[in-house]
C-alpha cells in the first residue's frame, strides 16, 4: 500500500514538473524571438542578450523536463533506490547553461564598452520590452511556486531565475527610457551588469546542487518531527542517531535507534519497530529502513547510579553534546554507551578521554563507547 502511494505521488510529482516546465519553454522561446528582433533592429546589446538569457531559460526548462523523466523511472536491479538523484545532475546542467550565457555575455558587453555603438529604440520596442518584464514576472512566481509544491530544486532556481530576469529587462528598459531622454548611452554598461548578474546566478544554483549530490544535513524541524512521532510509543525511552538518506527529490530514507526496556521480547520490539515504520512515513513520507535497538537497565538500582554519574562526568566537557544508548550490566562488569560528539574535536581523542575518566571511576568494569556524530 505504501509502495502504491509512493508511486502515485511520484507519478504526479512528474506529471506537474514536466507541464510547468513546458509553460517555462513556450514562454521563454516566444520572449526569446521578440526581444531577438527587437536587438537587431534598435542595434541594443542589452536587449539582444536579454534575448539569450530567454534562450538559455528555454533550454534549461528542457533539461528539467527530461531530468523528471529520467528521475521517475522506476527501481530495477542496478539501481534499487532509484534515479531520484538524476534530477540533481539536471539541476548541474542547468546551472552550467546559466553560468556559461552569463560569461559569454560578459564578454560581448566588455566588447561594446570597448567599441561603443549607438542604439535606435522605437515605441514599440518599447512596449514588447515592457510586456516581457510582466510576462517573466508572472512566469517566476509560478514556476516557484510550483517548485516549492513539488519539491523540485530545478524548478525552484528557474522561478527565481526568471523573477530575477524580470528585473533585468526592467534595468535594459530603464537604459533604453535614459538613452530617449538624455541621450546618454548605458548600453554595454548594463549589458555587462546583467551578465554579472547571470553569472552569480549560475554559480549559486551549482553551490545549491552541489550540496544536495554531497549530502546535507538534515532539516532540524524533520529531524524533531519524526523523533516526536517514535517518542510517541510509550515504550520508546528515546530516539537518536537518526540518519535520513536522500535518493532524489522527495525520496527520503532513515535510520534510527530506540532505547527500550530490556523486558522487551523480540516479537514486542518487532511489532513496534513496524508500528513505528508505519506512522513515520505516513505522516513524513520517510521511510525508515533500518531501526537498531539500545537497551535501558529497568530494575536495577545500582545501574541508574552509575547512569547519572557517567552522565555527569561526559557531559562536563563542552564537547560531549549528548549521552544515549546507555547499559550497565553489573553482574558481568561490563558498560556501553554512545557520546554525541562535536565537530569541534577529534572524535577519536575525546572518546579516549572520556574512556580513562569513567575507567578511573569504574576500574573494574569493561567498557564499550561509541562516537556519534552531530547529524
Amino acid at each position: 500500500m505504501e509502495n502504491d502511494n509512493m508511486a502515485i505521488l511520484a507519478s504526479d510529482r512528474e506529471k506537474a514538473i514536466v507541464k510547468t516546465s513546458i509553460i517555462g519553454v513556450l514562454t521563454n522561446v516566444f520572449l526569446a524571438a521578440f526581444k531577438a528582433v527587437i536587438g537587431m533592429v534598435s542595434n541594443s546589446i542589452a536587449v539582444t542578450l536579454d534575448a539569450v538569457n530567454n534562450l538559455s531559460d528555454a533550454l534549461s526548462s528542457v533539461i528539467t523536463i527530461i531530468g523528471a523523466k529520467l528521475g521517475a523511472k522506476e527501481p530495477n536491479e542496478k539501481h534499487p533506490l532509484g534515479y531520484g538523484r538524476i534530477e540533481y545532475l539536471s539541476s548541474m546542467i542547468v546551472a552550467g547553461i546559466v553560468l556559461y550565457a552569463g560569461i559569454t555575455s560578459l564578454v560581448e558587453s566588455i566588447k561594446k564598452i570597448i567599441t561603443p555603438e549607438k542604439a535606435q529604440y522605437s515605441t514599440v520596442s518599447l512596449i514588447i520590452i515592457s510586456v516581457a518584464i510582466a510576462a517573466k514576472l508572472v512566469l517566476g512566481s509560478f514556476v516557484k511556486k510550483q517548485g516549492k509544491k513539488h519539491n523540485s530544486g530545478a524548478l525552484v532556481a528557474s522561478g527565481s531565475d526568471a523573477l530575477f530576469d524580470a528585473i533585468l529587462s526592467a534595468s535594459v528598459l530603464a537604459s533604453a527610457i535614459i538613452y530617449l531622454v538624455f541621450d546618454i548611452s548605458l548600453e554595454a554598461y548594463v549589458g555587462a551588469v546583467i551578465a554579472c548578474f547571470i553569472i552569480k546566478a549560475g554559480i549559486e544554483m551549482m553551490i545549491e546542487t552541489l550540496n544536495d549530490i554531497l549530502g546535507r544535513r538534515s532539516e532540524k524541524e524533520e529531524v524533531v518531527e519524526i523523533k516526536r512521532i517514535i517518542c510517541e510509543e510509550k515504550e520508546v525511552r528515546g530516539a537518536y542517531d537518526l540518519m535520513i538518506y536522500n535518493y532524489g527529490p522527495n525520496k527520503d530514507y532513515a535510520s534510527v535507534h530506540l532505547e527500550l526496556p530490556d523486558t522487551m521480547t523480540v516479537d514486542e520490539v518487532d511489532k513496534l519497530t513496524r508500528r513505528v515504520q508505519a506512522n513515520v512515513f505516513r505522516k513524513t513520507g520517510v521511510i525508515l529502513t533500518g531501526v537498531g535497538v539500545y537497551s535501558f537497565n529497568t530494575s536495577d538500582d545500582e545501574a541508574a547510579k552509575i547512569r547519572n554519574t557517567v552522565q555527569k562526568t561526559v557531559l562536563a566537557h563542552d564537547w560531549a553534546i549528548q549521552l544515549h544508548g546507555f547499559y550497565a550490566d553489573t553482574e558481568n562488569k561490563t558498560m556501553r554507551f554512545d557520546v554525541v560528539v562535536s565537530f569541534d574535536v577529534d572524535k577519536y581523542e575525546a572518546i579516549e578521554t572520556v574512556r580513562k575518566e569513567i575507567q578511573a571511576l569504574y576500574p573494574d568494569y569493561s567498557l564499550q563507547i561509541i562516537p556519534d556524530i552531530d547529524a
